[in-house]
């Protein structure tokens, strides 16, 4: 029975690769395995029971061997040539006039392909480019589109949390987000709070989401009135990881309590009828509607 790894490219695309069940391999190991028609060296972050992109482990690439010295020197010396070729393709992505931005440029191993990704606002009309790299750099050339997260996982950096970017970390694919997500989460509905480095909605929003929507059962909501030790409040904020509330009374005092010592309750509705008898006799006062006022 073969094993299954995730590997990762420099260029920071992951593969599922498939291996002998004698290879032994940990985190940050490097292995050189085939795919289609080229070698690659890639290093290996995890193993998996099953195969995920595919319900075939034979149709994965296959692991030829470890990688050693000899391999990294190769790699080495084509991380030199691909930044060299990087300024052919800017160049020909000036002449062509064409609307894209390239990010990286990576070659296989043994230097069969040269693959060049790039962003863009839409789609892009490459084919003409990839003619004349071909001829340019004689070497087979693939280019992918990536999107601005893809491109921010690649260039990597420190989120607000203080821990590495969740896409140059471990996650492989970029999930739907939505606003409601934050919404969920008790969070400010602002740029700076909602948007990651890429620009876009964080991608924890996502996968944290299900653990905030589990605390949430049974918890009060913001707007509630509540009894509390200190008296009878509204709870104007709330923090589900620690399980508190902010409670304002009505001198205007705020007080952080634990879920388990308030208890929801029903807002007086005297005060408010208070209100409404004294908005009424203001109304008469003004001789509108009084009863027995002459017309």
């Amino acid at each position: 029975m073969e094993k299954v790894w995730v590997v990762k490219l420099e260029n920071g695309a992951s593969f599922e690769v498939r291996g002998s069940e004698e290879l032994e391999f940990k985190q940050g190991d490097l292995c050189v395995f085939r795919r289609d028609f080229y070698e690659e060296l890639g290093t290996v972050r995890t193993q998996l029971p099953s195969p995920s992109m595919t319900s075939r482990i034979e149709d994965l690439p296959q692991i030829l061997r470890a990688a050693g010295e000899p391999e990294c020197n190769e790699a080495a010396e084509n991380r030199i040539k691909a930044k060299t070729d990087m300024a052919v393709v800017r160049d020909w992505i000036a002449r062509l006039a064409l609307e894209m931005t390239p990010v990286n440029a990576h070659y296989s191993l043994d230097r069969k392909l040269l693959t060049v990704q790039f962003c863009a606002d839409g789609r892009v009309d490459f084919r003409e480019l990839v003619k004349e790299l071909s001829r340019a750099l004689n070497v087979r050339i693939e280019l992918r589109q990536i999107g601005v997260r893809d491109e921010t996982g690649i260039y990597g950096g420190i989120a607000v949390c203080g821990q590495v970017l969740c896409c140059s970390r471990f996650l492989k694919e970029f999930n739907s987000i939505n606003v409601k997500m934050a919404k969920e989460q008790d969070l400010l509905l602002t740029p700076g709070t909602i948007s990651g480095i890429c620009g876009r909605l964080k991608c924890c929003l996502k996968y944290e989401h299900e653990g905030y929507l589990e605390l949430a059962k049974g918890f009060p909501h913001k707007g509630e009135f509540c009894e509390t030790p200190s008296g009878k409040g509204r709870i104007t904020d709330r923090n589900l990881l620690t399980g508190k509330v902010n409670v304002t009374f009505e001198n205007g005092s705020v007080s952080v309590f634990p879920v388990s010592e308030i208890t929801v309750c029903q807002p007086d509705k005297s005060h408010d009828s208070n209100e409404n008898k004294g908005g009424k006799n203001n109304k008469n006062r003004n001789g509108k509607n009084q009863p027995g006022a002459k017309k």
